[in-house]
């Protein structure tokens, strides 16, 4: 037995290489989307009918405006009345939008959080100002605050009439870029964290807060940049009184009615990159607040 085993060779297994006993990773490469031929043409009529809208007319603007060269914007710009309507209009905006800020969360916040009576009738009259023609609302806001006034607030040809008209026709967009963000909102992380002891400022400033920023910022936005195309409120509750009411709008107006498009045209594209230029400052604030938390 023993002879047999002498004689007998067991054969080792021969150790794994190293490159054997490691497992090759393989890098899973996910192919890249096409679009196939609805999604083209899909693609391709919006484009189309978004040039048309906005692409073509906006270019056509800046196009008329760099038809006269740097010296319609400096014209423009250098003359005392145009700049006075530029400043009123943008620094009543940017007040309206900071209000809207405040109040359009709370109200969205009552709609979405709260319980009361009535809150169905208010949750429709909030889009009053979306669908009610912008020269009536003129109208009520001058019956409401012009001369003889029932509350006893005589603000209409005053610069007080432009900050009414602008909050009046801005008021829905944050509320309405809110609301259903908050309403997405899942209570079980609030919940979480009040178990844990947080507050409820923390639970808002922590959880609640980074959620609706994009959502606030959005609003604020696009509140500023209908607030600094408003006319139709303007024309009866303002007066557009030279150097006191008068906003951008009503000098573009008052260009072309002297046949100077050139100089509207210059006015047009400096006020579109006023609202360019804010609404990236907004995205750029936006994005780095909802990042910290």
């Amino acid at each position: 037995m023993s002879g047999a085993l002498s004689g007998a060779t067991i054969d080792k297994p021969a150790p794994a290489s190293p490159e054997g006993g490691r497992r090759r990773r393989v890098r899973r490469t996910t192919p890249r989307s096409t679009l196939g031929a609805g999604s083209g043409l899909g693609l391709g009529i919006a484009m189309l009918w978004f040039s048309l809208l906005v692409l073509v007319p906006l270019a056509m603007i800046v196009a008329r405006a760099a038809a006269g060269g740097w010296d319609s914007y400096f014209n423009v710009l250098q003359n005392q009345q145009t700049w006075a309507a530029v400043r009123l209009t943008v620094v009543q905006a940017a007040l309206v939008t900071l209000l809207n800020i405040v109040m359009g969360t709370v109200i969205a916040w009552v709609l979405v959080r709260d319980r009361f009576p009535g809150k169905a009738i208010l949750n429709v009259i909030i889009d009053v100002p979306f669908a009610l023609p912008t020269i009536v609302a003129g109208l009520v806001l001058l019956a409401l605050y012009g001369p003889n006034s029932p509350l006893g607030l005589e603000w209409a040809f005053t610069q007080k009439s432009v900050f009414l008209a602008f909050a009046f026709v801005t008021l829905p967009f944050i509320v309405r870029t809110v609301q259903p963000v908050l309403e997405e909102l899942d209570a079980d992380v609030e919940e979480a964290a009040a178990s844990l002891g947080a507050s409820r400022f923390t639970i808002f400033r922590r959880i609640i807060l980074p959620s609706l920023v994009p959502a606030i910022f959005a609003g604020a936005a696009l509140s500023f940049a209908r607030a600094i195309s408003e006319f139709g409120s303007l024309v009866l509750l303002s007066g557009s009184r030279p150097f006191e009411t008068e906003v951008v709008s009503v000098r573009v107006l008052s260009f072309i009615e002297n046949g100077s498009y050139a100089s509207a045209a210059a006015l047009a594209s400096v006020m579109l990159f006023i609202a360019l230029v804010v609404i990236v400052v907004l995205d750029i604030v936006q994005r780095r607040v909802a990042r910290r938390g």
